[in-house]
């Protein structure tokens, strides 16, 4: 990236607060703050989200078109879920303070919050983060073009979108009707175990040849 910042300029910014810069609130406990170039200047091909959650929050299914993102455990735990397009596999990895997970830009993913108090930095190669939702997918792409493609009742699919609000960023809702004893937590942390086995007793997988165009 070539910067075409003015250093002399007085409105150089070196330094920000980024508690100021809300990008999302859920409520106290699970929301997300923003640092990129629109809040401090001279950032030159970095940018972060820092993330608070409580157990069981997720920060919902997307991808970034921009950038690949690294993210960082502060405090807490948080499963790291990431679809690889090349394998098709999903891969689960609990990560605890100190630790990290890379995804790689345009990766589909999501994290959950294992515990209370998780707090987790999303560190992007990009000035700005941007974003494609699994929410705005589900809400904007036509309900008619859903049901022809994936041979769907549209009346039926039109129903189950339905509860489905724009830009979520971490669910579930808290106005949510669903079981409230059903959690992320313990199905995910059995595939986490089946991904550990996996890791200790690995097999080479069948990896088509990378294309630049997907269809």
């Amino acid at each position: 990236m070539v910067s075409y910042m003015d250093y002399t300029s007085p409105s150089a910014q070196y330094t920000f607060d980024v508690n100021t810069s809300p990008l999302f609130k859920k409520d106290s406990q699970n929301y997300i703050n923003v640092l990129g170039i629109n809040q401090l200047n001279t950032l030159e091909n970095v940018s972060l989200l820092d993330i608070f959650m409580s157990t069981n929050n997720v920060v919902e299914p997307h991808y970034h078109q921009n950038a690949a993102e690294l993210v960082y455990c502060i405090s807490g735990s948080v499963l790291v879920s990431i679809l690889n397009p090349f394998t098709k596999q999903l891969l689960n990895f609990k990560i605890t303070p100190g630790q990290v997970a890379n995804i790689p830009q345009g990766w589909w993913h999501y994290e959950i919050a294992l515990e209370d108090n998780t707090h987790i930095l999303a560190i992007f190669n990009a000035p700005t983060p941007q974003v494609i939702l699994g929410s705005d997918i589900l809400r904007f792409t036509p309900t008619n073009v859903m049901a022809h493609t994936y041979c769907l009742d549209e009346n039926q699919w039109k129903e189950t979108v339905a509860p489905v609000q724009p830009s979520t960023y971490i669910g579930p809702y808290t106005n949510c009707q669903r079981n409230a004893e059903y959690t992320y937590h313990a199905n995910h942390e059995q595939t986490y175990q089946q991904m550990q086995y996996v890791q200790q007793h690995p097999e080479t997988p069948y990896v088509k040849p990378y294309r630049n165009v997907w269809w």
